[in-house]
């Protein structure tokens, strides 16, 4: 889960941006939390306390309502009695994460995905984002190795992921649709060396920068066990108290979520 925060954090300055270079600062004054930041610590919140997910969502969602939501979901926040809204763009993906540090078998995280993704992204393409995110989580985790989670996502889920970074950046732009985004996250991943390479490597596309680093640092994280302690320090800076406390309470309870520092 903190990788997808710090990926989040070290994104933010490249939104819209148009990066197409691994090679930046990590952190300027201008790096900062936004939406993907604040719903995945909603998501966190959600499994550590068995609340409903749309209240999380709504309850974190309000707490910080400056964090650049999109136009469907800041609606969604903001009514009174909220519904699915048939969405498939990436911000079920971006979330999802702590699920699959949370869950204990392929079957209960792709069901749990669902689950946190139908509340606002129940167009299939939005729960398929959230699954293959929270999957490629999951399988990170309990030790597989990239080569098979490549082919189970595939699989899965239908993602081209033989595609190489070097082929795809030069065309390719802003997306905010999970299938325009996740692939290319994943790949990302698959391609990295250690988890700050992930992240430089998803920014380095050009697209949707935080939402991509967010998607693949939650990944690197599970596969690499540990996030320099360096990029820790400069994202706890930058975060409110109350995520960083969700982000403590889910390392406390599924070791590896949090702050894994290396």
């Amino acid at each position: 889960m903190l990788g997808a925060i710090a990926g989040d954090v070290i994104g933010s300055v490249h939104e819209h941006a148009g990066t197409k270079s691994a090679d930046f600062p990590l952190f300027t004054p201008r790096s900062t939390f936004t939406d993907d930041t604040v719903l995945t610590a909603a998501v966190a919140s959600a499994l550590l306390d068995g609340t409903d997910y749309a209240a999380a969502l709504r309850d974190f969602g309000r707490r910080y309502p400056q964090a650049g939501y999109g136009g469907l979901f800041r609606t969604w926040l903001l009514s009174e009695s909220p519904g699915p809204y048939g969405s498939f763009g990436n911000g079920s993906a971006m979330r999802a994460s702590p699920v699959g540090f949370a869950m204990g078998s392929v079957e209960e995280v792709l069901a749990e995905a669902a689950r946190s993704a139908a509340v606002t992204h129940d167009h299939p393409e939005g729960i398929k984002g959230a699954q293959a995110t929270a999957l490629a989580v999951y399988l990170a985790r309990t030790g597989e190795a990239k080569e098979l989670i490549r082919e189970e996502i595939s699989a899965r889920f239908g993602y081209d992921l033989d595609r190489s970074l070097e082929a795809i950046r030069p065309a390719y732009r802003f997306y905010v649709s999970c299938q325009g985004t996740v692939p290319e996250a994943i790949i990302a991943f698959l391609e990295s060396t250690s988890y700050e390479d992930a992240v430089r490597k998803a920014i380095s596309l050009g697209g949707d920068a935080d939402t991509l680093a967010s998607i693949a640092g939650g990944i690197a994280q599970a596969h690499y066990k540990a996030i320099p302690n360096r990029i820790v320090k400069e994202v706890r800076r930058r975060v409110p108290r109350r995520i960083w406390e969700v982000v403590e309470g889910i390392g406390e309870r599924w070791p590896g979520a949090g702050c894994a520092c290396g």
